[in-house]
């Protein structure tokens, strides 16, 4: 066989392992365990994220709302007229923020979360206090090993 061959295949077998070697991984990480993760925390406390899992910041609505009101006048109609230019002018990414944000915030509030920053997985398993996510999933997969 020709030695360019021997290259081409190697590449092949390269890719191949590239490509093989992280889905083999997957297999073993406890994320892939868990079809639903929510991270809740706020502006005060952050968290180590790894990707792919829900965040929700408890404060990003009131954040969102400051920004609305700044240099806002005394009078409560120019107020008005103002917010509603800026919110207009935001378009719709902007009102889907806003909304996301106070969703966020009844999600949190109908999972019973009872402090930040919560790890929830599933709606059923929640480890508080624990900034690392990747630890917090650990956490709850080596309960579930743990528990028949």
């Amino acid at each position: 066989m020709p030695a360019s061959f021997h290259r081409l295949a190697s590449g092949w077998r390269t890719l191949g392992l590239a490509v093989a070697l992280p889905a083999t991984l997957a297999g073993f990480s406890p994320a892939t365990h868990a079809a639903d993760v929510v991270v809740v925390t706020d502006s005060q406390h952050t968290v180590k994220t790894m990707g792919g899992e829900r965040l929700i910041e408890l404060d990003a609505a009131s954040r969102i709302e400051a920004e609305l009101s700044v240099g806002l006048p005394a009078d409560p109609e120019q107020a008005t007229a103002i917010v509603k230019r800026r919110l207009n002018e935001g378009g719709s990414d902007f009102q889907r923020c806003l909304a996301t944000a106070y969703q966020g915030v009844a999600d949190a509030w109908s999972l019973g979360i009872t402090s930040i920053p919560a790890v929830v997985v599933d709606q059923r398993y929640v480890v508080y206090g624990e900034p690392d996510v990747a630890r917090a999933l650990a956490r709850i997969e080596q309960h579930r090993r743990s528990q028949p």
